[in-house]
């Protein structure tokens, strides 16, 4: 009671063209022009990545010869 009629579908009566059809593209010259720019996003990636765990080493470094000075500095005041 619910269901749409569908209509129906004819069936061709004419022979078909057969049409060919050129392949696509490949991928990977598509994306040739993109190789460089991603490299270069990447290489300035770990650069920085290298620069900023200098930094975090460094600034542990100097936390703990600031904290190792002042107890030297603590110990000397006492005697």
């Amino acid at each position: 009671m619910f269901r749409p009629k569908l209509p129906d579908v004819p069936t061709p009566t004419t022979p078909t063209h057969h049409h060919t059809h050129n392949p696509a593209p490949s991928a990977g010259r598509a994306l040739a022009p993109y190789v460089g720019p991603v490299a270069a996003v990447v290489v300035v990636g770990v650069v920085l990545t290298a620069l900023l765990a200098a930094v975090a080493v460094t600034a542990v470094s100097v936390a703990v010869a600031a904290v190792v000075l002042r107890s030297l500095v603590t110990s000397a005041t006492k005697r």
